[in-house]
């Protein structure tokens, strides 16, 4: 095993997991899931199936990273972010369309932030903590709020500037 793997996580042998991976506590990894190399996915996480992690990513506590999510490389999820995928969720609903998130490279999510589907969060932007993101985000641009609106410029480690 080229990743390390806490005794308590389940991960499906058809996930792709890359070298220098540490997979913590009570972690669910589904099959069809694509993790890069030298990622941090930490306790009580679920990547369902179909999900794609790059290099570098860092998943918080209690994330649930859902079908038709993209994390690009260097991404950061913090505790209890949740992805959407389902405009019109009904319990039995057959015919229910899968709207994919993309989370660009190196962006940062805050918090308990809301990300609805069918969004792009562009390359090193900032999400506030409890945001609730239902439209794309520029790149560099930091938000906040519900919904959440643009507040400032992010610089490429994330402090704002003008």
């Amino acid at each position: 095993m080229r990743y390390q793997k806490h005794s308590t996580a389940i991960v499906s042998d058809e996930a792709v997991i890359g070298e220098g991976t540490r997979i913590w506590a009570f972690v669910n990894i589904q099959s069809n899931v694509k993790i890069g190399a030298n990622c941090n996915i930490c306790d009580c996480s679920f990547i369902e199936r179909g999900a794609s992690l790059g290099n570098g990513v860092t998943i918080k506590n209690g994330v649930s990273v859902f079908e038709g999510v993209t994390l690009e490389d260097d991404v950061f999820v913090g505790p209890n972010v949740t992805f959407v995928n389902d405009r019109y969720p009904r319990s039995h609903n057959a015919n229910w369309k899968l709207e994919a998130v993309v989370v660009r490279k190196g962006a940062s999510l805050g918090a308990n932030a809301t990300i609805l589907c069918g969004v792009e969060i562009g390359e090193y932007a900032v999400v506030g903590a409890g945001s609730v993101v239902t439209k794309n985000v520029p790149s560099y641009a930091i938000v906040a709020g519900n919904p959440a609106r643009q507040i400032g410029k992010a610089s490429r480690e994330g402090t704002p500037h003008a």
